[in-house]
């Protein structure tokens, strides 16, 4: 291996030039080779402060950061842009989030392809950078009124983000394999803590553009709404400073040439040894020790053994995407549970959509205390505890990580406001008149409902429940206000919530039935409406959006989310005045309901009303799920990233890296299937997905078990006793015991 030869170079040939170390596991060939211009520099690479870590891969990590904040940073806005600047459905919001996160993992076998075949690494990079940053441009526009036409935002922001999707992928795998190849072959434990530090770069760029892009959509304002374009340009610069950085150090980097179309080599290898293996089923021909062995007779054997290595791998990779389709679901089932959750944790409010900064905040965190703790006391208690092992180790936590999840979720059911069943109706009396009303449901099954006088301005401490003959009827009711008793009908509808407004009328009262939104709180955040009793329009300012118009006479006024917190002083404004309401703290998940009344000589006042109640679960209980579940990451996805490299055949680190993130990839697909046709709870679909967890884990484990490990020195000697000599400078390729 490279290493080795380059231990040994005072004593090989001066004139001798140093090849990479992928050259050396290029396909034998009976025809002269042209001899392969090496790109390593001549002498050693600069080494950081005298460590045996290469100058150049601070480079590549922090390449690595602002390309990870550019990714993470632009999605953890694009749901948001879909539902509200491109006024998408949920459904159809979701379904094109996790349409482009497959996509953006699936496109690195592309980016392999085209590494290993034809540019290399560090060409790759730079190219598919460029598109990357066009992609951001183009995203960017996509948010631009003044860009007119849903259409054309609908057409540029698929554009940016297909370019995005090849730009990230296609440059993914090369990133990794390319990092590792800065290190000689003697420095392996360098190598990987190389990996954990990428790693913790990755992370610790997905952890600050969380919490910045979500403050420049929400807390800038553009052209009267929340700034998409910004939250999608910063990111773009990011990427430009990405790319920036990377060229940087272009005269510091080990840059192996391309291998040839080595994916291209492989896949008609095996069509070869399938098809003659069947060709050849008779028993006349005598049988080989493995399948790929039928390819002897065109290929050559070194091919062959990188071949048969990487269908190991790849054949280990199988169970590998449940691991991601429950890591995966923390940007969407997990954080539509917090929206169900109390985010004020005393000495900080976390919004719903913020909770996934948990992860690379933890991440973060854990890759230093693994390190550099828990795997050396491990070692230290003579536990052999190998890379296949911590996968497997991960996966279980992952496990228990939903199997969390899952009592959580059963929990917030269990406190959570009922939902009308069929043939039923949720319904709250508003006395708005000024004495008490006595209110009565006509008919058999509903009329002991409402036993109580009701008074003015109460506060109804829930819903009632009526039940229905059908799915939609007329119900009748009688009001009793002093001496009047006055008769009233109104049609209703199953599973709906409505609220009987009661109203002065001279001398007497009349009503009038609203119909409540089913979902009025969306992600964590507190709906409002208003009624109106002045004889005047009201005209009510919240911050910065357009306001909010409510008739005169009883007017009622449609719903509005805003964020939790203190509203000491909302501005509001009639044709004759201005004027002040004080709604105090609208506190999470909560729905209130505002009567603008003049009751008294200190001007418009706001009596407050909450019908549905605050969420009362602490979103602090998330912390062990998010906790099993990123310690599961820690021990999975780190040390496959390194296992990635150094299983695979040197000619196809870049196809094999491509094949770990391509798992990403089915993982969402897995979660799309089973969240479109289930059809199960939430709770039981985290069960299922536990569940599911545990048993694929067993496979792996099992696999695991089975799988003989790749070896360096096994490449290197296998290479050297099976490689005939052939002509042009390919001749006497020096091994571990071998000098030229």
């Amino acid at each position: 291996m490279l290493g080795e030869r380059e231990s040994e170079e005072p004593t090989m040939n001066p004139f001798q030039k140093n090849e990479s170390k992928e050259t050396l596991f290029l396909p034998v060939s009976t025809e002269e080779v042209p001899p392969q211009s090496s790109n390593f520099p001549k002498k050693p690479s600069p080494k950081i402060c005298g460590s045996n870590y290469p100058l150049s891969i601070v480079f590549i990590v922090v390449n690595e950061f602002c390309e990870r904040f550019s990714y993470y940073g632009m999605k953890a806005v694009l749901t948001l842009y879909f539902l509200y600047y491109l006024n998408w459905s949920e459904d159809t919001s979701t379904s094109v989030y996790h349409a482009f996160s497959s996509l953006c993992y699936f496109t690195p076998i592309l980016g392999a392809a085209i590494a290993d075949s034809w540019l290399g690494k560090f060409k790759t990079v730079i190219y598919l950078s460029l598109v990357y940053v066009l992609g951001h441009v183009i995203k960017s526009m996509s948010a631009l009124p003044i860009l007119a036409g849903q259409n054309l935002h609908i057409v540029l922001s698929m554009v940016g983000l297909s370019l995005i999707a090849l730009g990230t992928g296609g440059i993914k795998p090369c990133v990794a394999a390319f990092g590792g190849d800065q290190f000689e072959e003697k420095h392996a434990e360098e190598r990987t803590r190389y990996f954990s530090v990428f790693y913790l770069s990755i992370n610790a760029g997905s952890l600050i553009s969380t919490f910045v892009t979500p403050m420049l959509r929400g807390d800038v304002q553009c052209f009267g709404k929340d700034c998409y374009a910004l939250a999608f340009g910063v990111p773009g610069v990011l990427m430009l400073i990405a790319l920036v950085v990377f060229a940087m150090g272009s005269k510091l980097y080990r840059k192996p040439p391309p291998e040839g179309n080595i994916l291209n080599q492989v896949v008609k290898c095996i069509w070869f040894a399938i098809s003659s293996h069947f060709k050849n089923r008779s028993g006349d021909n005598p049988k080989r020790e493995h399948w790929l062995d039928w390819a002897a007779e065109k290929y050559p054997k070194q091919l062959i053994m990188d071949v048969k290595a990487l269908t190991g791998v790849l054949f280990l990779y199988i169970p590998l995407p449940m691991f991601w389709a429950l890591f995966d679901q923390q940007g969407s089932r997990w954080t539509l549970q917090a929206t169900r959750m109390n985010g004020n944790l005393g000495f900080f409010v976390l919004q719903p959509d913020q909770i996934q900064v948990l992860s690379p905040f933890l991440i973060v965190i854990f890759i230093p205390l693994f390190d550099l703790v828990i795997y050396r006391l491990i070692s230290k208690c003579g536990i052999n505890f190998t890379s296949l092992r911590k996968m497997t180790v991960g996966m279980i936590l992952a496990c228990l990580g939903f199997a969390v999840a899952a009592a959580v979720e059963i929990k917030i059911n269990e406190m959570a406001t009922r939902q009308p069943n069929s043939q039923e109706i949720f319904l709250q009396v508003l006395n708005l008149a000024d004495d008490e009303v006595k209110v009565t449901v006509l008919g058999d099954e509903n009329n002991t409902l409402l036993a109580e006088s009701i008074k003015s301005f109460q506060n109804m401490p829930h819903y009632s429940k009526l039940h229905l003959k059908t799915k939609s009827q007329n119900f009748h009711f009688q009001l009793k206000y002093h001496n009047v008793s006055v008769y009233t009908e109104h049609p209703v509808e199953e599973k709906m919530w409505y609220t009987l407004i009661i109203l002065e009328d001279g001398k007497s009262i009349s009503s009038m039935m609203v119909k409540d939104e089913e979902n009025k709180t969306t992600n964590g955040k507190t709906a409002m409406r208003f009624v109106n009793t002045l004889h005047e329009e009201v005209s009510v300012s919240l911050g910065t959006d357009a306001s909010l118009i409510v008739a005169e006479d009883y007017g009622v006024s449609a719903y509005r989310t805003v964020q939790r917190g203190e509203y000491p002083v909302v501005h509001c404004r009639t044709k004759n005045e201005d004027f002040s309401l004080n709604l105090g703290l609208l506190d999470f998940g909560t729905a209130y309901l505002f009567v603008i009344t003049n009751r008294t000589n200190q001007g418009p006042q706001a009596w407050k009303m909450e019908y549905i109640p605050a969420n009362k679960m602490s979103i602090a209980w998330q912390l062990p799920q998010y906790a099993l579940v990123t310690a599961g990451e820690v021990m999975f996805s780190v040390t496959g990233l390194e296992f990635s490299y150094s299983q695979a055949p040197s000619s196809m680190k870049s196809v094999v890296q491509a094949a770990w993130l391509s798992t990403i990839a089915f993982g969402n697909i897995i979660v799309l299937i089973v969240a479109q046709f289930s059809g199960l709870a939430q709770w039981a679909e985290f069960i299922f997905f536990s569940c599911l967890m545990l048993v694929v884990c067993l496979i792996f484990s099992i696999m695991g078990y089975y799988y003989v490990p790749l070896k360096p020195e096994d490449v290197q000697g296998s290479a050297d006793k099976q490689t005939p000599q052939i002509q042009g400078n390919m001749i006497n390729l020096e091994t571990k015991k071998t000098r030229l």
